[in-house]
């Protein structure tokens, strides 16, 4: 995917404010996710900072001109984040959480 109206999720943002995305601690020394966009949960897990919160928004969400946002580290984002796929249940409710419309 190429441009942002190819991928809705390059400028979405729900699921980064909506879900703690927490995997095995040495799969994001394996992708190459800088430490500090990182937390430990536990002896095993790590996730997202910023998203083991009641209120998550991810520390690698940045937001640009316009309310535009943009995940810093798309290409080395966990697996967590690469399996919500656009329109799906997740996606679904994200979006509805954040007011947005459903995406087919």
């Amino acid at each position: 995917m190429s441009d942002h109206s190819d991928n809705p999720c390059l400028s979405c943002g729900a699921c980064c404010m909506t879900y703690r995305v927490s995997f095995y601690w040495a799969d994001g020394d394996a992708r190459g996710l800088p430490p500090a966009l990182t937390e430990r949960v536990n002896a095993h897990i790590a996730c997202m900072a910023g998203t083991n919160s009641n209120t998550p928004r991810c520390a690698a969400l940045e937001t640009g001109p316009g309310g535009h946002v943009a995940c810093r580290v798309y290409a080395q984002r966990p697996d967590p984040c690469r399996e919500v796929q656009v329109g799906d249940d997740k996606c679904r409710h994200a979006r509805a959480r954040h007011g947005l419309p459903a995406l087919s």
